[in-house]
């Protein structure tokens, strides 16, 4: 895949790691972190109550759950550690990551998905087993299938990228490898 001027890969009208798109998913990560890490922090007891506009008693019904209780680490503590992971990871490179640093986006993607994926999971959870709805444990889920179209957007761009090398008789895997500047 050849690029055209600005960092801009062919066959697409912008940059897809333009820092006016990752501003944005870090916007979203940095909120899911609070948002979780506020969780968590209920859930190791340090506060004593939490909050929940919609539901009555239904976050604490969630988070005192026996599934928000099946992992030795409380899962808020986790959802503020994936997010933890997206803001580290969106921040990593400058516009030209797509193809200059293709682990990063490829890493990048595979985090946003599993979180979205553990989201769904989650929300069924709360609908089928725990009956119950957590307003904050919604938000957490919406910020996180935010930020998968954005990073499969990204990720086409060195998908193609790495094709193109492949087709140019590069090891598909030496773009990965090179120590390119970020």
């Amino acid at each position: 895949m050849e690029k055209t001027n600005d960092n801009i890969p062919t066959g697409f009208k912008s940059n897809p790691s333009s820092w006016e798109k990752r501003k944005a998913l870090l916007f979203l990560a940095v909120a899911g972190f609070f948002v979780a890490l506020y969780l968590g922090l209920y859930e190791l007891k340090v506060f004593e109550t939490v909050w929940e506009p919609f539901f009555g008693n239904g976050t604490q019904n969630v988070l005192k759950s026996s599934f928000s209780k099946s992992l030795p680490i409380p899962d808020g503590i986790l959802g503020a550690f994936g997010y933890l992971c997206d803001v580290i990871l969106v921040s990593i490179g400058n516009e030209s990551r797509w193809y200059a640093s293709p682990w990063i986006v490829i890493l990048y993607f595979l985090l946003v998905v599993l979180m979205a994926l553990v989201s769904i999971f989650l929300i069924i959870l709360q609908a089928f087993i725990v009956d119950a709805w957590c307003t904050l444990c919604l938000l957490s889920a919406v910020l996180s299938f935010s930020m998968v179209y954005p990073a499969l957007t990204e990720f086409r761009a060195t998908m193609h990228y790495l094709r193109h090398q492949k087709k140019a008789g590069k090891t598909w895997y030496k773009p990965l490898k090179e120590n390119k500047r970020l």
